[in-house]
């Protein structure tokens, strides 16, 4: 009975892991499409290719077996329960995310994991399992990324369009000024790779040790992006222009957030199934389990069958639905998104960064004013947020009882 738990435990857990790529990948890609910094096509393409090498080569290869401290571990203490509460929890958070990525809408697939923990805690230990004040953080972040993401890249655009667009020389102005954006995006993309992504805090650099070495990379690449965007300079004039400039640059910031996903999501779909195949394997459940790099793997290209085939749809959404994008606020959400989860991440508070590349996109729109924002997408996509983890824990409640009688 055990091996059959664990061929469903894959069979699900691959769904889960498609069900990220599919949903989440508009979090790295939405804002270059939506800009026309890429096509679709292309980006399918660049954050199939860099999931893979996030989740196999950067992903985490321990897993908390309890995601996020939300559920107390004691409810863990019976092998055969925490199978069939894996299992029902990776189920239940798959087909949420799957119904939303139906509806073409964005949400977190870290809160759709922990909804559906909630509701295993729930049924097997009662309320008294559950982290209320870790669960009331995930509450709050449902305002503190956006919020934070909003004003960012709200204040962003409106720099560029202060010191670039609204000058005579709109392209040289950018050239000039180039090595300031690529370096100030090269400085966030590092101290994120360094605090955010499973290797770096491997490497375990200390905060003035990795300040300073993002500092010298930002100015370094700084000047030499300037040298590689002259070389390959367009024809173009005036503000089409200066567009062309930020296009490559955000090319580069949407490239490291497709990295930075697949190190960071895989744990959704590979956590609860390396728990299923730690127990199947030992007999044991511990608090923290190992994850076999082949199970990275197996995430990474599950991440990547999904954005092939279902990423088009929550892409257009926060692309192109939401307010309509040009290559410098597409750099502003992107900027604003990564610098939103860095910040939040060193201050302790929960972030998604879902929720932070829609509060960019809403940021850069509410630059243009009140009716550049289609508020009816924005209001579809929050009330999801906060459906999100009730809706989860409610289905894993439900399939932990009809699995328990099966199994």
């Amino acid at each position: 009975m055990e091996y059959v738990i664990l061929v469903l435990g894959f069979t699900i857990g691959f769904y889960m892991a498609w069900n990220i790529g599919a949903n989440d990948v508009a979090n790295s890609m939405a804002s270059a499409v939506g800009a026309k910094a890429i096509t679709l096509r292309q980006a399918i393409f660049i954050a199939g290719i860099l999931n893979i090498v996030g989740a196999a080569f950067i992903g985490s290869h321990v897993t908390d077996t309890i995601r996020k401290g939300i559920v107390s571990p004691d409810v863990l203490n019976d092998p055969h329960v925490a199978l069939v509460g894996a299992l029902s929890a990776l189920l239940a958070a798959a087909l949420w995310v799957s119904f939303a990525t139906w509806k073409s809408l964005p949400v977190s697939t870290t809160h759709s994991i922990v909804g559906a923990m909630v509701g295993f805690g729930i049924v097997t230990g009662g309320f008294s399992v559950i982290n209320w004040a870790g669960l009331g953080a995930v509450v709050a972040s449902w305002v503190i990324s956006p919020v934070f993401s909003m004003v960012i890249a709200f204040v962003m655009f409106k720099i560029i369009v202060r010191i670039i667009l609204s000058r005579p020389d709109p392209v040289g102005t950018a050239f000039r000024l180039s090595p300031l954006f690529i370096g100030m995006a090269v400085f966030v993309v590092i101290m994120s790779f360094v605090f955010k992504t499973p290797l770096g805090k491997n490497l375990a650099l200390s905060t003035p040790v990795a300040f300073s070495t993002a500092l010298v990379c930002s100015v370094l690449l700084g000047f030499l992006g300037k040298r590689l965007l002259l070389w390959f300079r367009n024809v173009r004039t005036g503000e089409e222009g200066a567009e062309g400039v930020f296009r490559r640059i955000q090319i580069g910031t949407s490239c490291y957030v497709a990295l930075a996903q697949g190190a960071n999501d895989v744990a959704n779909a590979i956590g609860p199934l390396a728990l299923i195949y730690f127990l199947v394997t030992t007999g044991e459940a511990g608090q923290t389990v190992p994850v076999p790099y082949v199970l990275l793997v197996f995430g990474g290209l599950g991440i990547a069958a999904g954005i092939a085939m279902g990423g088009a749809r929550v892409i257009r959404t926060v692309g192109e639905r939401i307010t309509t994008l040009s290559n410098t606020r597409g750099f502003s959400v992107d900027f604003a998104a990564a610098t939103t989860v860095l910040l939040a991440s060193k201050m302790g508070l929960p972030v998604s960064t879902t929720h932070a590349a829609v509060g960019g996109v809403l940021g850069v729109g509410l630059a243009r004013g009140l009716e550049a924002v289609n508020f009816g997408v924005i209001f579809r996509i929050m009330l999801y947020w906060v459906l999100t983890v009730p809706m989860a824990a409610f289905t894993s409640m439900v399939l932990f009882k009809i699995l328990s009688m099966i199994l």
